[in-house]
Order: structure tokens, then sequence, then C-alpha cells
């Protein structure tokens, strides 16, 4: 289709109005569609970030209770000897 001026080109032989309604509701839904994506895939980082301090913790908090368990297995054994 060729347009002999840019108001010809605006209004596309009388349909402009239904298409360029339809190239703004796509630009907005893939744009939104972005977005979207970018700030499911930060919350999905950040909950794994957290998950990981919550696992280090843990692992922190088994290993000192280890250790706790070996001294007091040690002290009970010099007393039992």
């Amino acid at each position: 289709m060729q347009f002999n001026s840019f108001s010809d080109f605006i209004n596309m032989g009388g349909y402009g109005f239904y298409v360029w309604l339809s190239f703004g509701a796509t630009a907005l839904i893939l744009t939104l569609l972005l977005i979207n994506s970018k700030v499911g895939h930060q919350q999905i980082i950040d909950q794994i970030a957290k998950r990981k301090q919550r696992e280090d913790k843990l692992r922190q908090a088994r290993e000192l209770r280890n250790e706790q368990n070996e001294q007091h297995n040690k002290a009970l054994n010099e007393v039992t000897e």
C-alpha cells in the first residue's frame, strides 16, 4: 500500500483508528510483559538469595551444635576415666 502524504498514512484508508489502536494495544501488552518478566526474574533471584542465607545459617548452627556435642562428649569421657 502506498500513501501520498503523512496524513494518508495515519488515516490508513479510513481504518487508521483500528490500525493504530491495535498497534498501541500490542505495544502496551508487550511492554507490560517485559516489565512483568523482569520483576518476576528479580523476585526469583531475591528468593534464591534468602534461601541460601537461611541454609547457611542452618549449616553454621548445625556445625556449632556438633562442636558443642563433641566437647560435651569429650568432657564426659574425661570424667568417667
